[in-house]
């Protein structure tokens, strides 16, 4: 069965990094555009970031530009999500979304 997932949060001083990892299974990886998308408690699921099937294209929300880079590596059925620069306002639960599918998420927190 279709199977995704995160990896890689924590918690993180303002202004450090972090790398989140999805590994993606049952289906065939590089058929599909992968995305992460994020959950603060009380808002909306958005859209971070989201990568090509073959890593050519990525697109990022205005929030992460600059700071995240989305990666993929279709030999390993992995995407990858770097973030720098981390804000207090990038604390949410992470997840990783691919062929209509999500992962269960990681939590990634920046506070000092």
């Amino acid at each position: 069965q279709v199977q995704l997932v995160e990896s890689g949060g924590g918690l993180v001083q303002p202004g450090g990094s972090l790398r989140l990892s999805c590994l993606a299974s049952g289906f065939t990886f590089d058929n599909y555009l992968m995305h992460w998308y994020r959950q603060a408690p009380g808002k909306k699921r958005e859209l971070v970031a989201v990568i090509s099937m073959f890593g050519s294209n990525t697109n990022y929300a205005d929030s992460v530009k600059g700071r995240f880079i989305i990666s993929r590596d279709n030999a390993k059925n992995m995407v990858y999500l770097q973030m720098n620069s981390l804000k207090p306002e990038d604390t949410a639960m992470y997840y990783c979304s691919g062929n209509g599918y999500w992962g269960q998420g990681t939590q990634v927190t920046v506070s000092s």
